[in-house]
């Protein structure tokens, strides 16, 4: 039922006074303006970042055309906090029980269809705010900030949950709904606290003119010549055209390696050929590598060895002799029995959890183990990593950091690169070296050539082949598996299958390594933290590049 805007603010005020009986637990801040008085109850929305303070009503929006580049805010007016709200739905509880257990709700309609409903996490956003602000003044889309804010995710979820196929092209109803809810053993919803609707007019499927798009002509680089074979260029001109009109976001570079030779090199949303690329935790193969170099010198014996070799773990908390046990290979698989999981928020060892505190290695040492939740299973563990890096940064000489300039990046011509730190200012592995697109090819084609570069075997074929090895299967992801800090998958082109190997990183980013084509491939992007980073490349590799690269 479409309720008329007048009706509902008289629902809303009513509402409002019936529940103000119930006392506020919490001082708030109260209601902050004339044009907030005006608006309680309601959602407004606005094309472009203006500071609540300076927003007036001209500025909020009634129509709008979404594009792929457009940018949407919200300002929720409400009448009191949330926290204030979610004691009317538990008189009984303490303000801090209620932010830790309770959130916003969000309700997301399309021509006022129900298309998707969100409990948002609890910890969104922090309980300060919950108990005093009565403005929600946040981005639903900010395409120059990706994944700075929840109210950002609540979008992308709404996406990628009915909301991009609801959206079709043409004229639509877009409504949003906020409530209050407790998510305790009976989870509770409250009243409606604003809701807002928006006429959209969608146009995101652009018409791409290919013979407007030129394609850019590989120059040599060192190590990198340039290959004369040929490829379905329209291919990649259509590819170019849908990155420029952000149907993919954010791609910042395609280069594509052919039996050694540089085939294709494009770059977008403002990067070149110099550009340093954040590529997140495309770094941790770099560990890997690294151990391979230092079990060939003999710093390492092996990927064998247990973390007793290299710590004293007595004064640890949470000392069990499996710990001590856990040897570097259960960390290169990630398949220790640390109780780490970075896609479990509630996880102990979240990397979320690491970053704040002062030594990441301590962090990590001093975790409990899960034997029985993860016997020898798969999870995703930056910290395991982190402490990988810091066993090689102990035993190589001089440090990792000067050991991998001279062993790996200086033998590769990389001269331009800048590694992320810990706290204890050594080499972090948890991800975020910094380089540019042609130098991460070179890397890759390290591994295409099993370990030679320029007639030099800088890492041995045994460890190649043992790094491309499927020995975890990633739980929930059919046919997908994890070798050495580096995944493998198989995309399906025409009927057939193309098998690879991966480093893969935060926003999209990833090293391509064909096992049995010639290809190494080096996609780049700035999409950190979105739900759609990774999809949209299988999306580019499926239709575009390995379309373009097949006889």
């Amino acid at each position: 039922m479409n309720v008329p805007g007048s009706l509902l603010s008289i629902l809303l005020f009513v509402t409002t006074t019936l529940l103000a009986q119930t006392p506020d637990l919490v001082p708030t801040q109260g209601i902050t303006s004339a044009l907030h008085g005006a608006n309680v109850g309601r959602i407004r929305f606005t094309d472009r970042a203006i500071p609540a303070a300076e927003l007036t009503d001209t500025a909020f929006l009634g129509t709008y055309t979404l594009t792929n580049r457009s940018n949407l805010f919200m300002t929720a007016f409400m009448g009191n906090s949330l926290t204030n709200y979610l004691h009317q739905l538990a008189p009984e509880l303490p303000a801090d029980m209620l932010t830790k257990t309770g959130g916003y709700q969000f309700t997301f309609f399309v021509d006022d269809r129900l298309v998707y409903q969100s409990d948002l996490h609890p910890g969104a956003p922090y309980p300060q705010i919950k108990n005093t602000e009565t403005i929600i003044h946040k981005p639903l889309i900010d395409n120059q900030k990706e994944g700075a804010w929840w109210s950002q995710s609540a979008w992308n979820r709404f996406m990628n949950n009915g909301g991009d196929s609801a959206l079709t092209e043409g004229p639509h109803r877009f409504r949003l709904d906020i409530r209050p809810y407790l998510g305790l053993t009976n989870p509770t919803v409250g009243v409606l606290l604003a809701s807002g609707e928006l006429k959209l007019l969608v146009n995101r499927r652009p018409v791409i003119d290919l013979s407007t798009i030129r394609l850019n002509v590989p120059s040599p680089y060192p190590g990198l010549p340039v290959s004369t074979e040929q490829f379905d260029r329209d291919k990649i001109k259509a590819l170019n055209g849908m990155i420029d009109a952000a149907v993919f976001k954010h791609i910042t570079s395609v280069v594509v390696l052919k039996n050694g030779k540089l085939l294709i090199e494009e770059y977008g949303n403002g990067a070149t050929r110099d550009s340093l690329h954040d590529v997140r935790s495309v770094g941790k193969s770099f560990a890997s590598t690294l151990t391979g170099m230092a079990i060939r010198d003999g710093h390492l014996t092996s990927e064998a060895q247990p973390l007793s070799d290299f710590y004293d773990l007595r004064t640890v908390a949470n000392n069990v002799p499996a710990k001590a046990r856990t040897t570097l290979r259960d960390l290169l698989t990630m398949s220790s029995a640390f109780d780490g999981n970075d896609d479990d928020s509630d996880s102990p060892g979240n990397e979320e959890n690491m970053y704040p505190t002062p030594n990441w290695v301590d962090f990590t040492l001093n975790l409990p183990l899960d034997t029985a939740k993860y016997k020898g299973t798969w999870h995703y563990f930056t910290a395991g990593v982190v402490l990988l890096g810091d066993v090689l940064h102990k035993v190589v000489p001089g440090g990792l950091e000067r050991y991998a300039d001279g062993q790996l990046l200086g033998p590769l011509g990389i001269r331009r690169y800048r590694w992320p730190y810990t706290p204890q200012q050594t080499v972090s592995m948890a991800g975020g070296v910094r380089m540019n697109a042609l130098d991460l090819a070179k890397y890759g084609q390290l591994y295409k050539n099993d370990g030679r570069w320029q007639g030099r075997q800088l890492l041995p074929a045994s460890w190649v082949r043992e790094t491309f090895t499927r020995h975890k299967a990633i739980p929930g992801r059919p046919n997908e598996y994890y070798g050495y800090l580096f995944w493998n998958k198989t995309y399906r082109v025409n009927g057939k299958a193309y098998e690879t190997y991966y480093a893969t990183g935060n926003g999209g980013n990833k090293i391509f390594v064909f096992k049995d084509q010639l290809w190494v491939i080096v996609v780049t992007a700035t999409a950190y933290g979105t739900a759609y980073a990774h999809p949209q490349v299988d999306q580019m590799m499926e239709q575009y590049i390995l379309p373009a690269l097949l006889p």
